[in-house]
Formats: C-alpha cells, sequence, structure tokens
C-alpha cells in the first residue's frame, strides 16, 4: 500500500510560479499511475493532470493544458506537478493520487484508491 505525501504549496502571485512534489513510499512507485487533483472550497474535486508509469503518457485537464506539467523521477519515487502562469482561479488544495491502472475514467476522483493530503495553493490577484 502507497503512502503519498504533497509539499510545495503556498501564496503567490497571479503569473507566478509553483512546483509541487509527491512523494511516496510503502510500495513499487513504478507500479502506479499519478495522478493530480484540486479542490476549491465548495467545489468538487476536480481532475488537473495523469502521468503513465513510466511518463510515456500525460493527461491534463483543458484548464491547466500548456500551463502545467507533470512528470516523475521513479528512483526518487517522487511526481511533480510544474504550475505555470498561475491565475486566482487555480486556488485550492492540490492532491495527489495514485492507482495500479491506469483506467478510461481516469479524471475522476473515485478511480484513484490512493490519495495524499493536500497541499494549499493560493494565487493572489
Amino acid at each position: 500500500q502507497v503512502r503519498l505525501v504533497e509539499s510545495g504549496g503556498g501564496l503567490v502571485q497571479a503569473g507566478s510560479s509553483l512546483r509541487l512534489s509527491c512523494a511516496a513510499s510503502g510500495g513499487t512507485f513504478s507500479r502506479y499511475v499519478m495522478g493530480w487533483f484540486r479542490q476549491a472550497p465548495g467545489k468538487e474535486r476536480e481532475f488537473v493532470a495523469l502521468i503513465s508509469w513510466t511518463g510515456g503518457s500525460t493527461y491534463y485537464a483543458d484548464s491547466v493544458k500548456g500551463r502545467f506539467t507533470i512528470s516523475r523521477d521513479n528512483a526518487k519515487n517522487t511526481v511533480y506537478l510544474q504550475m505555470n502562469s498561475l491565475k486566482p482561479e487555480d486556488t485550492a488544495v492540490y492532491y495527489c493520487a495514485a492507482d495500479l491502472k491506469l483506467k478510461s475514467f481516469y479524471y475522476y476522483a473515485r478511480e484513484y484508491d490512493y490519495w495524499g493530503q493536500g497541499t494549499q495553493v493560493t494565487v493572489s490577484s
């Protein structure tokens, strides 16, 4: 069973960049597809990005495409989310998620078995 711990959140101004990290332990990291989700106050948790086991495939929500980049380092058991050109509407708690399978409905939070505790990202205008 894999344990996930996010870091790297913070308070930034619009137009700035942040890099989130998610460190995994307790499992064979390369066996898991890794995703990032976010949840703003009063809203449902929404898909942000996904990366396949070796990083060969990536998927993004339309709202972040071209601004965010997901990557992974299997030697370090870590997945990253590089966020550029941040906007106030990116403000949310960001969660990383893991699953052994890349499922058809990968953009649904319910498809993932493992979750981190989240890291807050706040973008001021």
